[in-house]
């Protein structure tokens, strides 16, 4: 079983409108709903591919009793801990003329003392039967900043492989915490080191505790330093499309092939091939089960730097 960690899950509503005009009125064509936050798109993709999989995390009031109603038909196991306060949702609104989406994040239920001992209490009882587990996301408010160190702490502890994958001070105080991966993008690498070179920046990420870094560049694939040495992974031509969720269809990809035993070229084929069909898909945050196998034996896995 993988266990996926959303501490500040999410329902998330898009709108879509024919033209998005600031200071005017709008008829909205189509609406819809779905449960979301990093961890839940991480393990919707995981069931997808056919691996057992556990979401936990936090849920409260009427919008947590919506998300965690269209959860229940998805492959992933709700393991949510129930709050007082409500769920937060995320607002997008799509533009059909321009393709462009807009993008509105509430900022989540407070969560109290006693209740994030809740949490404490069922996240050990569920890493007893893990194979691996994702930290992912934001915090809530009332969740400490040092959060995902504890967790990190707990799965290490747990001999449970742990991947982790967040931002600003929660990154860098979980990776002191000596994760066994962490996902940054090139920018959160950036603001977490003062380097803009992936290479340097990936680095220092280890040097401060992370075991293994993936460095996610967009486009251009995924830059890897780990212990076992350092490679670039990407599509073999760049793609069009919708990036909604590829970075966690990549984590998705990175935690399977852990699962299996997938060696370090392999793991990164994966989580590339599955961003890239993420951005083919029609629908945001899915993955293109076709595109997924075409890619998937044509993706370049290199060392870096390039051997002469």
């Amino acid at each position: 079983m993988i266990l996926t960690v959303t501490l500040n899950t999410a329902l998330d509503v898009t709108y879509t409108v024919e033209a998005l005009v600031p200071h005017t009125s709008h008829r909205v064509g189509e609406v819809t709903e779905r449960p979301g936050g990093k961890g839940l798109n991480v393990a919707r993709v995981l069931g997808a591919l056919g691996h057992d999989s556990v979401v936990t995390g936090f849920a409260g009031g009427p919008t947590g009793d919506v998300l965690r109603s269209l959860l229940a038909p998805l492959p992933p196991r709700d393991a949510l801990v129930p709050v007082a306060g409500n769920t937060r949702r995320t607002l997008a609104v799509t533009d059909r003329s321009t393709g462009d989406t807009t993008q509105l994040n509430e900022p989540g239920p407070q969560v109290s003392a006693a209740e994030w001992a809740a949490f404490l209490r069922t996240y050990g009882e569920l890493l007893a039967d893990a194979d691996a587990v994702a930290l992912c996301g934001s915090l809530p408010p009332g969740i400490h900043v040092g959060a995902y160190a504890e967790l990190v702490r707990i799965a290490r502890a747990a001999a449970v492989p742990v991947l982790l994958d967040t931002s600003g001070e929660p990154l860098r105080r979980g990776i002191a915490a000596r994760p066994d991966l962490v996902k940054p993008n090139a920018e959160e690498l950036a603001q977490l080191t003062g380097s803009r070179d992936p290479l340097r920046a990936a680095g220092d990420a280890r040097r401060r505790g992370a075991h293994a870094v993936i460095a996610s560049l967009g486009p251009d694939g995924v830059l890897a330093l780990t212990p076992d040495g350092a490679w670039r992974a990407a599509p073999p031509a760049p793609v069009r499309g919708n990036p909604t969720g590829a970075g966690d269809s990549a984590v998705a990809g990175l935690l399977s092939a852990l699962a299996e035993g997938l060696d370090w070229p392999g793991r990164l084929a994966r989580a590339v091939a599955l961003s890239t069909a993420t951005v083919l898909a029609p629908t945001a945050g899915e993955f293109d089960a076709g595109a997924y196998a075409e890619l998937l034996p044509r993706i370049v896995v290199e060392p870096h730097p390039p051997t002469p």
